[in-house]
């Protein structure tokens, strides 16, 4: 009986540490390189649907996949979703999340279209105190449609 119980918690265990989300990073100089010579002029319109149907248009960098690196250092190309999440630390410790579909880089900032219920704004914050930079899926259920 103690045995059937170890191996139900042992599962349950072992079915969330797969079922979470795996973080990646991108090293600053990397992200430079990557998206630094992004052309706003480039972007395309997209429509994303959510978990309730619920359906956004926005604009885009037509980007595929995103060069990034494991815990362990290991390059890894991580298609591109709506549901990616990039989260940048400062040099003061303060962490900035955004959808990483809807950030651009423009001079020494990096925006993002953040949704409101009346209208987008636009939030950015200065590449030159970026010293972290995380990517993960987020687990939101939302996906590209046409």
């Amino acid at each position: 009986m103690k045995l059937h119980r170890y191996l139900y918690v042992i599962s349950i265990g072992l079915m969330f540490s797969l079922s979470s989300c795996k973080a990646y990073f991108i090293p600053v100089d990397s992200f430079k390189r990557q998206f630094a010579v992004w052309d706003t002029s480039k972007f395309k319109q997209v429509k994303t649907q959510g978990p309730k149907g619920k359906v956004t248009t926005y604009k885009v960098y037509p980007i595929i996949a995103i060069n990034c690196v494991d815990k362990h250092g290991n390059p890894v190309l991580l298609p591109n979703s709506p549901a990616l999440e990039i989260r940048f630390t400062d040099i003061n410790n303060k962490i900035t999340l955004f959808y990483f579909d809807r950030i651009f880089v423009k001079g020494d900032s990096i925006q993002s279209l953040q949704p409101s219920f009346v209208s987008s704004r636009v939030k950015a914050i200065p590449l030159n105190t970026v010293k972290h930079i995380e990517i993960r899926d987020g687990g939101k259920k939302l996906k590209y449609v046409n």
